[in-house]
């Protein structure tokens, strides 16, 4: 049997600087790496993807992308079981009900294959927090290496990595840009240097049954922000 199908290291890989500088250090370093899989939830910032291009340049490794429809879960599927029977879509994520992380975990899981594996998670030094809490299979190489989240875009500005400039507007993260989890500080940001993708929140806001956010809806944020 070929040792790959015994047993896979799988690197998660959502395309920020926490996991590209990890990618690009495990094979610096010669760790092995099998596998590469990325998650794309359809609401990625436009520059993300041509980040994911950009890496996939420079690595001999194929990234695996699986793909989870938003707009199907958050406005178009029909729950079949539960007290929520019979509603249509799940709206926005919250606290409670992180639907999108759950779809997101269960995706990432199936397409392990039921090898058993050990996961590269991106996690810096400087969150030890959640580090303590990963699984036994899941391993943190930035916090064991002392790489903190700054040392980390340091390190992948310095390969030519900039994100068409997202970090150095003042995102601190730069995945899914819609998500209602996210500081007011990125919803500002993004309301004032992203005006096609606030208008196509606003537009899903429409479809949805929950507000934005549990104390403000899309338009009374939209109001804050243009005082």
């Amino acid at each position: 049997m070929d040792e790959q199908c015994k047993h896979q290291y799988v690197v998660s890989f959502s395309g920020g600087k926490d996991s590209t500088a990890m990618l690009f250090m495990l094979l610096e370093r010669g760790c092995r790496v099998d596998r590469i899989i990325y998650i794309d939830t359809t609401k990625e910032f436009p520059q993300m993807y041509t980040h994911i291009e950009e890496v996939q340049k420079r690595i001999p490794i194929k990234i695996e992308t699986y793909t989870i429809p938003f707009d199907y879960w958050f406005c178009e599927h029909i729950k079949t079981k539960g007290k929520a029977k019979g509603r249509i879509g799940y709206g926005w994520p919250t606290v409670y009900r992180r639907w999108c992380t759950e779809l997101k975990t269960r995706t990432f899981s199936n397409a392990l294959k039921k090898i058993p594996s050990t996961i590269y998670i991106g996690l810096a030094s400087d969150e030890a927090s959640r580090v303590h809490k990963l699984d036994k299979n899941k391993f943190a190489p930035l916090a064991l290496w002392g790489v903190t989240e700054r040392d980390a875009l340091e390190y992948c500005k310095r390969l030519g990595f900039t994100w068409g400039g997202l970090y150095d507007e003042g995102f601190s993260r730069v995945s899914c840009y819609l998500c209602p989890l996210q500081g007011l500080k990125s919803l500002e940001l993004l309301y004032r240097n992203h005006k096609d993708l606030w208008k196509e929140m606003v537009e899903l806001d429409r479809k949805s049954e929950y507000p934005f956010r549990p104390d403000c809806t899309l338009a009374q944020l939209e109001k804050s922000f243009s005082l």
